[in-house]
């Protein structure tokens, strides 16, 4: 029971299933049925067969619903078609007609169409001019403007033509840029910038070269118009100060120039010159660099490249260009200080080249800058220092070196008046001024020396009236006393002091040139002065003077003549002060003024002199001396003096005569003169008592007779006797005898054998032979011993010769002894 109704539930199941798959299948597409289909083969077993059972059942089912729809229409069916057989007839016979019709119709349009046709042609030609025409007026402009892009281009007018460029770019080519031309046209446009930029570079590259070429006389015409400015302003100056004093200026050779109504002339010798050249310049155009240089490249090509949107670029290539340039122009030629032209140009393309560089700098907006020029002149500055300190240090001729100064101080002040600083140009003339000073001295210890040189030493002889003033219009020599004589009369000194003396002034005019135009104050400048004549006395003329005592031919004459002129010298430099004074207008008692050192100069070569003649003389003493032929063997004296020595004593005679010439108008120089006499007298004699005691005890000589001591006697009287003439007056009493004291001692010991007084009082202050060395009179006494010896063999029999032998013999011991206890003593 239980089985029966499980199974009937489950074919219930299974018929509920079927139609659930057949309403699918129904109701689904037929690519889609796999599935479902598949899940009926996938249930029970046999459960295909009872679904196609229920297939073929829902199949008969669907037929007979087919059949019965089929019945129910089937007459209305039947009805229309023969409705439509009824409507075929009339179909034909519309057909015939409406073919009868369309051909009539085609008939009568064809002439219509072909009309028709034509007018569609006309009107499509129109239409096409029309836009011709418009497209043409659109071209033309671009073609004009392409036309007239090439005429400028062709009449190089470059920057019109970028602008040109720049309006077809952006206003007319877009216009029509879907022409072919026009494509053509705007990829030729930047060809032809590049070719514009190309040009004007090179145009730029020209002009460089150009500048380079014309710099030179640039600057020499801004150099002459900044020298007629600083003239004119010199000659304003002058003549706003009225008819008072004005500080002179001197020409190198010493000359004062001419003055008119106390008014000096600017530059001395050369102002004819100046004014000359002065005068042909104001008939002349005066020119600038512009007038000189066309300045249109260097504009264009900035223009061009600033609308080109590269300024930048072109500005760094022009600058890099130009200090290029810069260094060439400072690079100065190999030989450039042999002339003065070298130098000249020189300057003159510097000054061309910073010219240049002003114009450009304020004529154009950014392409140079303060700061780049600053650094440029900057690095151009330092560059000319060193050339300028190297070239004139090679430099020995001083007037090359002043005119070398006037170009540095006009090329200063060309370029200050353009705002380049120029202070370190002034400082290199001051180091340049200290070498000029230096080619100064050079060049007067040369004059010195040719001065000395022809001078002949001797007082200068006067004439007449007309040349005593010649003489002291040339130096200021006063003597009341000579000035009472009647001529021909002599002026103490030589013809070199007042040769020396104007070239002490000519040589204050050449340093004074150098210091003009400096801008420094006359304090200043006295000061120059001062120093630089300090250095012409102390070194310059004090050497040549040291150089002239110590010649070989110089003789006494001489050396007397150079103390007076020595003297006169000295007297003169109170009156160069004055000199200097004048020029300047600065007083000599203002705190920092410098002294002249000429009193020291003068004294000290006066003093070299003294004593080159204390040294000539003990000179021609010794050759004097060197004559003596003493037979020191002789038995007895001749009776007279030596030749030699009388021919020396008449030469101090002679000698000491010349002495009267030295100046003694004053008391100072009396007393001067008198102690120059009297100590080379004074000199002579000690070196000539020195002399002769040295030959006497010469270790040469061995033996000396009795009678070569007389000998030697008569001559040291001779020389007593000269000494107590008084050769030179002034001398006290036996003050000059003195010289021969040691002498005569020793010799009057020996002529009288006083060997017992000497004994007894030696050492006592009041000894009559306090004067006599033990040693030397044992020297002496032992070399007359051993002539004692040789010549009197014999005399051992005699008892008087032996007692004297004895007696040498004992002094001998006695004296040895005392110079034995001298030297244990000291």
């Amino acid at each position: 029971m239980i089985t029966s109704n499980m199974a009937d539930n489950e074919s219930v199941e299974c018929i509920t299933e079927h139609e659930r798959i057949l309403q699918e299948i129904e109701s689904t597409d037929t690519a889609c049925v796999g599935p479902t289909l598949r899940s009926v083969y996938d249930d029970q077993p046999n459960a295909h067969k009872r679904f196609m059972e229920k297939l073929e059942v829902r199949i008969r089912n669907h037929d007979r619903e087919i059949e019965k729809m089929c019945n129910f229409h089937h007459q209305g069916f039947v009805d229309a078609i023969t409705e439509l057989l009824k409507v075929r007839a009339d179909a034909e016979k519309l057909m015939g007609q409406v073919t009868d019709t369309n051909r009539r119709l085609q008939d009568a349009g064809r002439e219509v169409t072909a009309q028709t046709e034509e007018v569609i042609r006309c009107r499509i030609q129109q239409r096409n001019m029309t836009t011709t025409v418009e497209r043409l007026q659109l071209c033309i402009p671009v073609l004009e403007m392409y036309s007239k892009l090439k005429e400028q281009l062709e009449s190089k007018r470059y920057y019109a033509a970028l602008k040109t460029m720049e309006q077809l770019e952006k206003v007319y080519i877009p216009r029509v840029s879907r022409y072919r031309f026009c494509q053509i046209m705007a990829e030729n446009l930047p060809k032809l910038r590049e070719d514009i930029k190309d040009i004007s570079m090179s145009d730029l590259k020209d002009f460089l070269e150009s500048i380079r070429k014309h710099s030179d006389k640039i600057g020499e015409t801004a150099m002459k118009q900044a020298q007629q400015h600083r003239t004119f302003n010199s000659v304003v100056q002058k003549h706003d100060s009225g008819m008072g004093y004005t500080k002179p200026v001197y020409s190198l050779n010493g000359r004062t120039p001419t003055q008119h109504n106390g008014l000096a002339a600017e530059e001395g010798v050369d102002q004819p010159e100046e004014e000359g050249v002065e005068e042909d310049q104001s008939e002349e155009e005066v020119l600038t660099a512009q007038d000189l240089v066309d300045f249109s490249p260097v504009y264009r090509c900035l223009h061009i490249y600033t609308v080109l949107g590269d300024r930048e670029t072109f500005e760094n290539y022009y600058r890099k260009q130009r200090k290029k340039q810069a260094r060439l122009v400072l690079q100065p030629q190999s030989n450039m200080q042999e002339t003065v032209e070298g130098y000249r140009r020189y300057f003159n393309q510097i000054v061309g080249f910073f010219l240049v560089e002003d114009h450009v700098l304020h004529s154009t907006q950014g392409l140079l800058t303060r700061a780049f020029t600053d650094e440029l002149w900057n690095m151009a500055l330092s560059k000319i220092t060193a050339v300028l300190r190297t070239h004139s240090s090679y430099c020995s001729d001083p007037d090359l070196v002043l005119q070398l100064k006037n170009l540095i101080v006009i090329f200063a002040d060309t370029l200050q008046g353009y705002g380049y600083p120029v202070n370190r140009l002034f400082d290199l003339l001051f180091e340049i001024r200290d070498q000029y000073n230096e080619t100064l001295l050079k060049k007067w210890a040369l004059v010195f020396r040719e001065i000395f040189e022809l001078d002949n030493y001797s007082p200068i002889p006067v004439e007449t009236e007309e040349e005593y003033k010649s003489v002291i219009s040339r130096f200021p020599f006063h003597d009341a006393e000579i000035e009472k004589q009647d001529f021909p009369k002599k002026l103490p000194m030589s013809q070199s002091v007042p040769q020396i003396y104007v070239q002490v002034k000519e040589f204050i005019y050449a340093s004074l040139k150098f210091s003009e135009s400096l801008h420094r104050s006359w304090t200043e400048i006295d000061d120059m002065l001062r120093k630089s004549t300090n250095l012409l006395l102390t070194r310059t003329l004090s050497g040549c003077l040291q150089n002239l005592i110590k010649k070989p031919h110089i003789g006494l004459t001489e050396l007397v003549q150079i103390i007076i002129n020595t003297t006169h010298l000295e007297q003169a430099c109170k009156y160069l002060e004055d000199f200097i004074t004048n020029i300047t207008n600065v007083s000599p008692e203002t705190v920092h003024t410098t002294r002249l050192y000429g009193l020291s100069t003068f004294k000290d070569a006066r003093h070299a002199a003294e004593g080159e003649i204390y040294t000539k003389l003990n000179q021609k003493i010794d050759e004097f001396i060197q004559l003596a032929d003493y037979d020191w063997g002789m038995p007895e004296s001749d009776g007279q003096a030596s030749g030699y020595l009388m021919d020396l004593i008449n030469f101090l005679r002679s000698t000491f005569q010349v002495f009267t010439h030295l100046p003694n108008n004053c008391n100072d120089h009396a007393a001067m003169s008198g102690k120059v006499a009297q100590t080379a007298c004074m000199s002579a004699c000690k070196h000539l008592s020195t002399s002769l005691m040295q030959m006497l005890l010469d270790s040469e000589l061995k033996q000396i007779s009795m009678g070569a001591v007389q000998q030697f006697n008569l001559d040291v009287i001779q020389c007593e006797l000269f000494a107590s003439s008084e050769p030179v007056p002034g001398f006290q009493g036996d003050t000059l005898q003195l010289a021969f004291i040691d002498l005569r001692q020793l010799l009057d010991l020996f002529m009288v054998w006083d060997w017992s007084t000497y004994l007894a009082d030696y050492g006592q202050p009041t000894s009559k032979y306090l004067r006599v060395n033990p040693s030397t009179a044992l020297a002496l006494l032992e070399k007359m011993k051993d002539t004692s010896k040789k010549n009197n063999i014999f005399s051992q029999f005699r008892k008087n010769d032996r007692d004297k032998q004895k007696l040498i013999e004992t002094v001998v011991k006695q004296l040895r002894s005392l110079v034995n206890g001298m030297s244990q003593h000291s």
